[in-house]
């Protein structure tokens, strides 16, 4: 249903002889949110990376539901059947480690191994994500009146001085992500926001105790809140082993590239 919904806007490189790898980015980036892991992988993997929906240069072609988590991961199956792409490696960071949840949960076997990076199973009560819901609205109304290129790279700053992304804004490569992130429309990301934000999806920690996918946790040393969450995944689910990277907060594949990739080296 979802396969003519989407335009999905993807680069893959494929060779026959090597297993693939799909990343899917988090919230406000695009299909080159991995360019530095996938430097030190491609030798050895094919790869995917898609614009999910409200990023880069993907389109959504339907309502505004199918920028939620459920339909935006038949669509994704849809392009992996189009693809010929039937069982693969699956990274996710974030936004796009939810969704990856959701994919392995749901279409298990289209993916024999999952790395997530600071993500999670989402709310668990409605009254959490009642409260997440109202606060992801606040953000998508400033997001939906930006105008300029000025008020957007300001909005960029002022999100990446929250306290979750640690000194990230210390990194050297933090000035070309803010680039990276401006190049998307604000007003696309209000909808990814509205639609495919935590207090939005489905839970899915009940779920998540009959998974049998091995599934590599990723999360920052000073990301305290998902590092509490993915222990809370290990306990639930014995196929869940977490990793904690040093010197990093939530972007752990940005601010330690190297720790990133040699943990999922021996992952996978």
């Amino acid at each position: 249903m979802s396969l003519n919904l989407y335009k999905f806007h993807y680069h893959l490189n494929r060779k026959c002889d090597q297993k693939l790898i799909i990343f899917l980015h988090g919230f406000m980036g695009d299909r080159n949110e991995f360019n530095s892991t996938i430097a030190l992988l491609a030798q050895d993997y094919s790869y995917l990376t898609i614009d999910l929906p409200g990023h880069g240069k993907t389109q959504v072609l339907g309502d505004n539901e199918y920028y939620n988590i459920p339909n935006t991961a038949e669509g994704i199956i849809n392009l992996l059947d189009d693809l010929q792409i039937y069982n693969c490696y699956l990274i996710g960071y974030s936004m796009g480690g939810r969704l990856a949840l959701y994919l392995a949960l749901y279409y298990p076997e289209r993916f024999s191994q999952v790395v997530l990076e600071s993500a999670s199973p989402g709310l668990v009560s409605q009254a959490e994500r009642d409260e997440r819901i109202q606060q992801d609205g606040r953000i998508a109304r400033k997001l939906a009146r930006i105008s300029t290129k000025e008020e957007f790279i300001a909005f960029l700053s002022n999100w990446y001085s929250q306290g979750i992304f640690g000194n990230i804004k210390h990194h050297p490569e933090f000035e070309q992500l803010i680039v990276m992130r401006s190049h998307n429309n604000p007003q696309e990301l209000a909808k990814s926001l509205l639609f495919m934000g935590t207090g939005c999806q489905p839970s899915l920690w009940r779920k998540l105790r009959e998974n049998q996918i091995p599934v590599l946790l990723l999360a920052g040393e000073y990301d305290k809140k998902f590092i509490s969450i993915n222990q809370q995944m290990v306990n639930i689910c014995s196929f869940c082993q977490l990793k904690v990277i040093l010197n990093t907060a939530h972007n752990t594949h940005l601010e330690n590239t190297y720790e990133f990739v040699q943990n999922i080296r021996k992952f996978i």
